[in-house]
């Protein structure tokens, strides 16, 4: 359980990064503010919308009495809205990344300058970069819709729809919102998607002590701009711990013949 601990450590320590470098906080501001207009636009948009939607979704119930109607068209708008909302969160991450890959790239980069050590460089030409970011992100937005699909069918199930299948899915959402925020640094070290997923289930813990608190905070508005230049440069700070392990520390036991790598605690595992 410490690396919950330590995985909102990381959180704490990119905050105080961007706090003591004033000019790559509001460096990093600039996409996070374009990209929430946007989404408080199509969030608006839903939340007048779902109940229209559940309406056109759900013609078998037009001939039921009260109160089964309501209780069933307003319990399903409340789900699609919270479903809207948690792909909201994943997805924002990964617009506002690919939005502001320069600005991203370049915080990550001074985080890592300003820690001592290699600085890695992916070596391609922007577009490229883009382009492979575009595509790792929509590679994970299935994943999250799969999974998204998964827990609002499970919402319907009395009590635990309501309590377990929520804290599911902010935990859900707080992994791959870890790995969007992680993919900044690790692809500058080289390392494709299938590597980088490898790496982060490795240290399920840490990565959600990394990411849970960032998604519960992207809940309250203009939060998520705000925390953002500071989220990319803790992402940067746990991708350099989780890649180079600290000397000093012994290898845990693994499976060889499994094909797990034996890690030490600060390093990755398969």
């Amino acid at each position: 359980m410490s690396d919950l601990g330590a995985g909102f450590g990381y959180l704490m320590k990119g905050q105080r990064w961007v706090a003591r470098h004033g000019r790559w906080f509001g460096f990093g501001l600039l996409p996070g503010l374009v990209t929430l207009v946007v989404y408080a636009g199509a969030l608006i948009g839903l939340g007048y919308g779902a109940d229209d939607l559940v309406g056109w979704a759900t013609p078998f119930a037009d001939d039921w009495s009260s109160p089964w109607q309501g209780l069933l068209r307003t319990g399903l708008t409340a789900l699609v809205f919270v479903f809207g909302l948690f792909l909201a969160v994943i997805t924002f991450t990964a617009v506002t990344l690919l939005v502001g890959q320069p600005f991203y790239e370049s915080l990550s980069e001074e985080v890592d300058r300003s820690e001592g050590g290699e600085v890695p460089e992916s070596g391609l030409p922007l577009w490229q970069e883009l382009w492979i970011s575009a595509r790792d992100s929509v590679r994970i937005l299935l994943r999250v819709t799969l999974y998204g699909i998964i827990l609002f069918a499970c919402g319907f199930i009395p009590v635990v729809g309501q309590t377990v299948v929520p804290a599911i899915g902010f935990c859900v959402s707080g992994y791959f919102l870890a790995e969007e925020l992680t993919a900044v640094a690790l692809q500058r070290r080289g390392m494709v998607l299938k590597d980088r997923l490898v790496l982060l289930r490795g240290r399920r813990l840490l990565v959600l002590g990394f990411g849970v608190p960032l998604v519960l905070s992207f809940l309250i508005p203009f939060v998520a701009v705000f925390l953002m230049p500071g989220a990319v440069a803790g992402a940067t700070l746990l991708a350099r711990d989780l890649v180079d392990p600290a000397p000093d520390t012994e290898p845990r036991p693994g499976n060889a013949d499994s094909g797990d790598i034996p890690p030490a605690p600060r390093a990755w595992s398969a």
